[in-house]
C-alpha cells in the first residue's frame, strides 16, 4: 500500500504500524460548499464583471488609469477563479499527498503540497478523539477540542487557514474500525 511506504520512514526504532490510509480521493463537495459556492459565484461574478467593465472602458477612453484600474482588479478575478474552480483541484490534490498511519504509539500524518509535513500525535498525551461517522461507514476521526466553526474552511487549503482546524484523518473509510484501533493502542 502506498500509504504505508510513506508511513514507514516516520516511524522510530521498535515502532509497529497497525493502519495506514488515505483520506478519500477525487474531486468532492464537503458540508462547507452550501455557503462557499454562492459566496464564490458572487465574489467571482462581481470581479469578472468589473474587470470587463474597467477594460472596456480604458479601451473606449484610452486613458492610462483605465488600465492601473484593471491591473488592480486582476488579484480580486484570481481570488474568485481560485473560489469558484481551483479550491477543488487544489483540495483533491492535497488529499492524494496525505497518509495517514496509526501505530502502537501515536498516530501520524503525513501531508503538504509544496513541503512535507508530518503531525505526531503520542496517545499517551492525546486529547480528546472524536469519531464523526457516515452512515456508508466512511467518516473523520479528530484529535482535540474542534474549534467553533473551523467546518467553513474545509476544503479551501488557502495560506494560514490550516491554523484553525485540529489534527485529523479526515473521510477515512471504515472510520470506526480505525477508532477503535486508536482507543486499544491508547489503552494498552
Amino acid at each position: 500500500m502506498h500509504s504505508r511506504r510513506e508511513l514507514e520512514g516516520e516511524l522510530e526504532p521498535g515502532e509497529r504500524l497497525l493502519w495506514s490510509g488515505q483520506p478519500k480521493q477525487g474531486l468532492l463537495l464537503r458540508s462547507n460548499d452550501w455557503f462557499m459556492i454562492p459566496f464564490s459565484l458572487l465574489w467571482g461574478g462581481f470581479a469578472i464583471s468589473w474587470e470587463l467593465g474597467v477594460l472596456d472602458m480604458a479601451a473606449k477612453t484610452g486613458q492610462p488609469m483605465g488600465f492601473v484600474m484593471a491591473l488592480f482588479g486582476i488579484p480580486f478575478v484570481l481570488v474568485g477563479l481560485y473560489l469558484i474552480a481551483g479550491r477543488f483541484f487544489v483540495d483533491s490534490h492535497m488529499r492524494a499527498k496525505t497518509h495517514y498511519g496509526v501505530t502502537d504509539q501515536r498516530a501520524v500524518i503525513v501531508s503538504g503540497l509544496l513541503s512535507r509535513k508530518v503531525t505526531s500525535l503520542p496517545f499517551k498525551s492525546m486529547p480528546q478523539v472524536t469519531l464523526t461517522e457516515r452512515s456508508d461507514g466512511s467518516g473523520t476521526i479528530t484529535f482535540g477540542q474542534p474549534v467553533p466553526f473551523a467546518f467553513m474552511s474545509e476544503g479551501l487549503n488557502w495560506p494560514g487557514m490550516g491554523s484553525w482546524t485540529v489534527p485529523a484523518f479526515s473521510l477515512i473509510e471504515n472510520a470506526k474500525d480505525v477508532y477503535r484501533q486508536i482507543r486499544s493502542a491508547q489503552d494498552a
